[in-house]
């Protein structure tokens, strides 16, 4: 769960610019194995109530053994397409990460969780911006190679690659009011930085499709010593590197 420690603070802040508090009801849409269901769960505490949705089932058998593990109470999974459960607008927050990207109409998804939230509510989303690359100063060739590589795959499989720079026109089109808005970069360097082991671990997870999409070939990269790799490239110029843009997106429900 390295991504999702690495993106907490992160999706806080965003909850935190909603206004969510304690006693509030919030439905996570497309949850998959619970993250942010369960910080939601700790911001509302034992008088709230935190709702996560997702179509796979082994997310959701996942999701419940570490809420369950967690001592969180508050907090229940469902299995279902986010897209297509209409809401009864009881909640306070819909939110979702990492998921507009996983949608063939995002405008829907975007609907569907208006339906989730009373009026006077929000919806919010944290999509990672996939059309650029990270960055290194002074250049790292290593580092923006592995950032190129796991963003031209990533665009492979996801649905909607241009989904966290789209936030404002999906929101429009989804008949809710524009999205404030904030950007955050996790930015690092110096031997201790988590970025090393993060991208080598999404790049793991990432490596049979590169290879099947001819990205590279079978066996070109030594994924066990690309963190490694990584920080002596970093650390031996005193470099400053940058990971994905996180875009960060939440509207009123009227």
């Amino acid at each position: 769960m390295l991504q999702a420690e690495n993106l907490r603070p992160i999706t806080t802040r965003l909850l935190r610019e909603t206004g969510l508090a304690k006693g509030m009801r919030v439905v996570d849409l497309g949850c998959g194995a619970g993250d942010v269901a369960m910080l939601a769960a700790e911001m509302v505490g034992p008088t709230g109530a935190v709702v996560g949705i997702d179509r796979n089932a082994g997310a959701i058998a996942m999701a419940r053994e570490r809420a369950r593990a967690a001592g969180h109470t508050n907090v229940e999974f469902n299995e279902g397409d986010a897209s297509e459960m209409m809401g009864s607008r009881d909640c306070d927050l819909a939110i979702g990460r990492y998921v507009l990207v996983h949608q063939s109409n995002p405008v829907a998804l975007i609907r569907a969780a208006a339906t989730h939230v009373r009026p006077g509510g929000a919806v919010a989303f944290h999509e990672v911006f996939l059309l650029g690359t990270w960055w290194s100063f002074p250049l790292i060739p290593l580092w923006e190679d592995t950032s190129d590589l796991i963003n031209r795959t990533f665009r492979s499989v996801v649905t909607c690659p241009d989904a966290g720079a789209r936030m404002v026109e999906h929101f429009y089109n989804a008949g809710v009011e524009l999205p404030r808005m904030f950007s955050e970069t996790p930015v690092g360097g110096g031997p201790d930085s988590p970025l090393y082991s993060w991208a080598a671990e999404t790049l793991r997870t990432l490596l049979p499709r590169a290879e099947e999409i001819g990205l590279l070939a079978r066996g070109e990269i030594d994924i066990d010593k690309l963190e490694d790799h990584l920080r002596q490239a970093v650390t031996a110029v005193h470099a400053q590197i940058g990971f994905a843009h996180q875009h960060c997106g939440w509207a009123r429900v009227r």
